[in-house]
């Protein structure tokens, strides 16, 4: 395809009445039906719903350090194959990028591999060990542009150097990405407390872990006057947490993953360590309770949390299996199930939860955009009558983890475009 003019031809934007795009020199030239077509490669998108290229918050990208599970090369692929224009790459690789150094190759892999663009997320802790600040201001300055700072996989647990981050971040309009998990409430933990992790005889992983951290960060948060960001967020009460420290007008936002829309604790019955993740997949009133919170605004974004494993690493026991899920190219249709077609999200809902405020929150000025003349073309055509039967074996990550294996999950990424270049072409790599 010619990238120099391209005429979206009948999208809908947002979800709307259908109009034509005119795409020139990477970015939007006119919208408006009946735009001339002459010298343009034509993009029929009759049906499709036109939206801002994606942006993902919390992907692992494992390189440098493990790339028999997935490098930027293929994580970024498989990215633009679900709608993603940006991803946010986190911290605990091998080295971790927890140095300027580090970061700025993570982000110069994703400038080569070109798919969609790599912000690296700087680690707040030296080698995420808990005891002492990475280099959060050299990280912030560096060509990287870091602006998000996590330990994800480990909680900063300690309450004076989760104050000091907090206060540090402040300088540069950062943000501390926290992963919600007491140590000591989860040691050996495999799944969520409750009846059914008695009954299986797997160690529970109680939800006040979680929601104990999410209480203490926001109280920080408020004493500092600084932003913080909740991962993951997979309880009931944590979103009635998240609720509160809202109405005080405290300046914090918070993430859900498409598996903890979808996905209940009752899959750990079969003993699958596709379903072992971390946080667990809890019960049916906490995925209604993020679902409600999804819809209310209470939770800002859905990120993936895209956690990609060698075989060897999840084609064990239960036990010994590492925690992670596969989430890039499939996230779109879960949230298109779980909340466009129950009714909870429209289209420009999805717009903003999945590309306008976590843009904002990252601090990516290019994307989640308006679809307007003369914003920056990063785009995606999605058909939402689409439904397809995942294989993993059609994944362009490197890893097979995926849990909706054999599901039927509606809709289909038809094309992506980044700055007007196509990245996908009729659901295929361009």
């Amino acid at each position: 395809m010619s990238t120099d003019r391209t005429l979206i031809r009948g999208a809908r934007p947002l979800g709307g009445d259908a109009a034509d795009v005119l795409l020139r020199g990477g970015v939007i030239a006119e919208v408006r039906a009946g735009l001339d077509a002459e010298g343009a490669t034509v993009v029929d998108a009759d049906g499709l719903v036109l939206l801002p290229g994606l942006v993902d918050l919390h992907t692992h990208l494992r390189e440098p350090g493990r790339e028999d599970a997935e490098t930027v090369e293929t994580g970024t692929r498989a990215a633009a194959l679900g709608g993603f224009t940006a991803v946010h790459a986190m911290a605990n690789t091998d080295p971790v990028a927890d140095t300027a150094g580090v970061v700025e190759q993570v982000w110069r892999l994703g400038q080569s591999a070109g798919h969609c663009d790599v912000r690296p997320v700087g680690a707040v802790t030296i080698g995420l060990a808990g005891q002492q600040l990475a280099e959060l201001g050299a990280m912030a300055d560096s060509a990287a542009a870091v602006r998000v700072f996590s330990d994800d996989g480990r909680c900063v647990s300690d309450a004076v150097l989760m104050r000091r981050a907090l206060e540090y971040v402040k300088a540069f309009d950062g943000v501390v990405a926290q992963h919600a998990q007491e140590p000591r409430l989860t040691e050996g933990a495999q799944m969520n407390e409750g009846e059914l992790s008695g009954r299986l005889g797997l160690r529970g992983w109680p939800a006040v872990a979680e929601e104990a951290i999410i209480a203490r960060d926001c109280l920080l948060t408020a004493h500092v006057g600084s932003r913080l960001h909740v991962c993951h967020v997979s309880t009931a009460g944590s979103v009635e947490i998240i609720r509160w420290a809202k109405s005080k007008g405290w300046n914090v936002t918070a993430e859900v993953t498409p598996h903890h829309l979808l996905l209940t604790d009752d899959l750990a019955a079969t003993y699958d360590p596709l379903y072992k993740v971390n946080p667990p997949l809890r019960t049916h009133a906490d995925v209604e309770a993020v679902r409600a919170g999804l819809a209310d605004g209470t939770i800002d974004v859905v990120a993936t949390d895209h956690a990609p494993h060698p075989h060897e690493d999840k084609d064990c026991e239960w036990a010994a299996a590492a925690f992670g899920m596969l989430g890039l190219e499939t996230a779109l249709s879960v949230v298109q199930h779980t909340m466009v077609d129950a009714g909870l999200l429209t289209w420009a809902d999805v717009a903003d939860r999945m590309s306008r405020t976590p843009a904002r929150i990252g601090r990516v000025s290019e994307h989640g955009r308006p679809i307007a003349a003369g914003e920056p073309a990063n785009l995606v055509l999605y058909d939402p009558s689409a439904s397809r039967v995942v294989e993993p074996g059609e994944s362009a990550s490197l890893s097979r983890n995926n849990p909706y294996t054999g599901l039927e999950l509606p809709g289909r990424v038809v094309h992506t475009f980044l700055r007007g270049t196509p990245t996908v072409h009729e659901g295929k790599p361009a």
